[in-house]
C-alpha cells in the first residue's frame, strides 16, 4: 500500500542520486495563466524515471540483486534502471521495442546494461521482459505498475509542495500512469484542493479509455510522436490512484505536442521529447481550466532523438503559423512572379521554397501554378499575405 511516509523514505534514499530540478516561470506558455515549468528534462539520464527505478532496486533483497534485474521500456526507464543497476553492481538486461529511438538504446547500453530489442511497441517488449524474468529468475522492474517505482515518482509531489506551495493545479503526462500516480496522490495527500490533471496523446488514450469505461481496457495499436507514453495498457495500480486522485485527463495532438517541444525551444531554452511537452501542450492549448491559475507543467523528459528533432520542429511551426505554403494560379506571362514576390515582400514574409510548373490538363492552356514555402510571424500574418494576394487578384488554389 503506497503512503506518504514511504515517498518521503523514497525522497531520502535518492537525496544522494537525483537532483532536484527546478520549476521555472514560464509566462508565455499560457498568458492567462501564471505557469511554471518542473525541469524532469534537467534530471540525470534526461527523465524523472530514474527515481522509481532507484528506490524499487534499493529496496531488493541480496539474493534479488545476486540473480540480477530485467525491466521492459520506450527509453527512460531503461536508462533509470541501467543507472541503478551500475551503481548497485547488479546485472539488467533492457528489452526495448525495436522502435525507440537510437539515442535511447544507446544511452542505456552506456550504462552497461544488456539491451534486447523488441519487434513491435512497448507491450511486447512487456512480454519478452516477463518470459526472461521466467526463464532466468530474474526480478522484473516494472515501469509504472509497482509500488515502490510509484513512490519513488511521487517525490516530484513532494518537490512540488516545497518550491511552489500555493500552486492551483499541476499537469502530469500519462503513459502506463506510475508518474501521476504518485505525484497525485503526494499532492493531494498533502494538498488537496489542488487540482491534478492528466495528459496523453491523442494516438495513446489508454488511461483515458480506462477511466472513461470504468474498467482497465486495452487498445488495439498506438500512434504517437510521444513515444515515451505510448502505452497500450495502463496498470492497475496506477488506474486506482488515477480514479481516485486524478481530476481530469485530455488529449494532445502531435502536431500540438510539435507546437510545444518548439515554443519550450524558443522561449525556455528546454529541449524535451514528446512525451516531456505533453503538459506543456495542454497548458498551450487550453485543453485544462487554468485561467488565473498558478499552473505547474511537469517536463517529464529530455531524450529526443536529434534525428526526428526537425521534423518535429517544422511540424510545430506550421502548426503555430511559422510556416505555411499557398498555390496560387497565375497566367504564364512577364511580370506575374514578380507580383506574387513584391505583394510577400512589402508584408515581411520570406519565401523559402519556390515551385513553379505548368498547368495540368483541363486548366487554361496558358495557366502555371506557383508553390511557395514561407516563413511567417503568426496565423494572423499568414492571413494577411492571403488576402493581399487576393486583393491583386491572384488566385489562390486550395489544396
Amino acid at each position: 500500500m503506497i503512503t506518504l511516509d514511504k515517498i518521503y523514505h523514497a525522497k531520502y534514499i535518492l537525496n544522494s542520486v537525483i537532483r532536484d530540478t527546478d520549476v521555472i516561470y514560464a509566462p508565455h506558455i499560457n498568458e492567462a495563466s501564471q505557469v511554471y515549468l518542473k525541469t524532469e528534462n534537467l534530471q540525470i539520464t534526461g527523465s524523472f524515471k530514474v527515481r522509481g527505478a532507484y528506490y524499487k532496486m534499493s529496496q531488493l533483497s541480496e539474493e534479488e540483486k545476486r540473480r540480477g534485474v530485467v525491466a521492459c521500456s520506450a527509453g527512460n526507464h531503461a536508462q533509470g534502471v541501467a543507472l541503478a543497476a551500475q551503481k548497485a553492481g547488479i546485472k539488467a538486461v533492457i528489452c526495448l521495442p525495436d522502435g525507440a529511438p537510437i539515442s535511447k538504446v544507446e544511452a542505456t547500453k552506456s550504462y552497461g546494461a544488456e539491451v534486447c530489442l523488441v519487434k513491435g511497441v512497448y507491450d511486447d517488449a512487456y512480454m519478452k521482459a516477463l518470459s526472461l524474468r521466467d526463464e532466468m529468475g530474474y526480478t522484473f522492474i516494472h515501469p509504472f505498475n509497482d509500488e515502490l517505482v510509484i513512490e519513488g515518482q511521487g517525490t516530484i509531489g513532494l518537490e512540488l509542495c516545497d518550491q511552489i506551495p500555493d500552486m492551483d493545479a499541476v499537469i502530469v503526462p500519462i503513459g502506463g500512469g506510475g508518474l501521476i500516480s504518485g505525484v497525485a496522490f503526494a499532492i493531494k495527500t498533502l494538498k488537496p484542493d489542488v487540482k491534478i490533471y492528466g495528459v496523453q496523446a491523442a494516438g495513446a488514450p489508454s488511461m483515458l479509455s480506462s477511466i472513461r469505461s470504468g474498467a482497465i481496457t486495452s487498445l488495439d495499436s498506438v500512434s504517437t510522436i510521444a513515444d515515451g507514453i505510448a502505452v497500450k495498457t495502463p496498470g492497475e495500480n496506477t488506474f486506482d490512484l488515477c480514479s481516485r486522485y486524478v481530476d481530469d485527463i485530455v488529449t494532445v495532438t502531435d502536431d500540438e505536442i510539435s507546437a510545444a517541444i518548439l515554443a519550450l525551444m524558443e522561449q525556455q531554452k528546454l529541449v524535451t521529447e514528446g512525451a516531456g511537452a505533453c503538459a506543456a501542450a495542454a497548458a498551450m492549448f487550453n485543453k485544462v481550466p487554468i485561467q488565473g491559475k498558478k499552473t505547474v507543467c511537469l517536463l517529464s523528459g529530455g531524450n529526443i532523438d536529434v534525428t526526428i528533432l526537425s521534423r518535429v520542429i517544422k511540424r510545430g511551426l506550421i502548426m503555430s503559423g511559422r510556416n505555411c505554403q499557398f498555390t496560387i494560379e497565375l497566367m504564364d506571362k512577364p511580370g506575374q512572379l514578380e507580383l506574387v514576390a513584391h505583394t510577400i515582400a512589402k508584408l515581411g514574409g520570406n519565401v523559402t521554397s519556390v515551385h513553379h510548373e505548368h498547368a495540368n490538363e483541363g486548366s487554361d492552356i496558358n495557366g502555371c501554378y506557383l508553390r511557395l514555402e514561407l516563413e511567417t510571424r503568426n496565423f494572423d500574418h499568414i492571413r494577411e499575405i492571403r488576402q493581399a494576394l487576393v486583393d491583386n487578384n491572384l488566385k489562390i488554389v486550395e489544396l
